[in-house]
């Protein structure tokens, strides 16, 4: 019994769910690159979102932006796993140049278990979650039931009470 029970604990992989976004290029390839290059770096892609097409938001004279949500049970610290996400980003041809502006890929840690970090480098939940239907949307399509550890409600509830009026639609 004690065995299986370390097995168990080294198997171990906490569960962190990320947006990906995409409003240059083919976004649709993009994005399915950015999964096999999360899953090969990162750790298991549990899940995947259908592609939600949806206006951008913030500077909002740019191309649609497509976005999905995964569940990734990853091997990484959120760190790390923020470096993960920032090198798929860069393979990706990812420039910053001002914020909100066109991107080939964008990856959001939205949460990481039920952990509650806010440092300079990183802040999980993602702070504006429960502001953006882009986000919700998908995630409650693999994550209805998760809970939100900052505030204590499910991703659904969440979105039903997101004020955000940005058009959301299912786009394959």
């Amino acid at each position: 019994m004690l065995q299986n029970l370390s097995a168990s604990i080294l198997n171990f992989m906490p569960t962190a769910y990320l947006l990906l976004g995409s409003n240059l290029g083919d976004r649709a390839a993009t994005l399915q690159a950015a999964v096999q290059q999360l899953a090969a770096t990162a750790g298991t892609v549990e899940a995947v979102s259908g592609l939600y097409e949806t206006a951008a938001w913030g500077l909002t004279e740019q191309p649609a932006f497509l976005n999905q949500a995964v569940h990734l049970d990853t091997h990484l610290s959120p760190t790390d796993l923020l470096t993960a996400c920032l090198h798929a980003e860069q393979l990706a041809g990812r420039e910053r140049h001002i914020r909100w502006d066109a991107r080939t890929l964008d990856v959001d840690i939205l949460l990481y278990d039920d952990l509650v970090l806010d440092s300079a480098q990183l802040q999980v939940p993602h702070p504006r979650l429960p502001e953006r239907r882009f986000a919700l949307v998908p995630l409650a399509e693999i994550a209805a039931q998760v809970v939100h550890p900052g505030l204590g409600v499910t991703v659904a509830e969440l979105l039903a009470e997101c004020g955000d009026e940005l058009g959301v639609r299912l786009a394959h």
